[in-house]
């Protein structure tokens, strides 16, 4: 699970895998260790939020998929979903979950289990 954070902007993606996994379990999860500190990052699914929403809680980036969104999206070839959250004094928070595809330009990472690029076929 990949995460870009930016101002105001939350972007994660999936591998084939993690899709899988977020199927079964209702929720991923990713840390970063910082010596003694960790950063993490989370999405579950969840039957109390109607839209993608995101909490900070305790050095964690929570984002919360309603239930009904979660499904389709694993069962179907959506690519993602996005939210543009509100968080008070007219200021928004942009979300955006969706699958890790490979890319087309040269790239030393690992994408065995990404998604085939539907760019890549004229």
């Amino acid at each position: 699970m990949k995460i870009r954070i930016k101002g105001n902007s939350i972007r994660i993606r999936l591998t084939k895998t993690e899709v899988e996994n977020f199927s079964k379990e209702g929720f991923i999860e990713e840390k970063t260790e910082f010596g003694n500190n960790d950063f993490s990052y989370r999405i579950e699914s969840s039957t109390t939020h109607k839209e993608l929403t995101a909490a900070y809680i305790e050095n964690r980036i929570v984002i919360y998929i309603p239930m009904a969104i979660a499904e389709n999206w694993i069962s179907t070839d959506q690519v993602g979903f996005e939210n543009k959250m509100d968080i008070g004094n007219d200021k928004h928070l942009f979300l955006l979950i969706e699958k890790d595809f490979v890319c087309l330009d040269n790239t030393f990472e690992d994408q065995t289990d990404n998604y085939p690029n539907p760019n890549a076929v004229c």
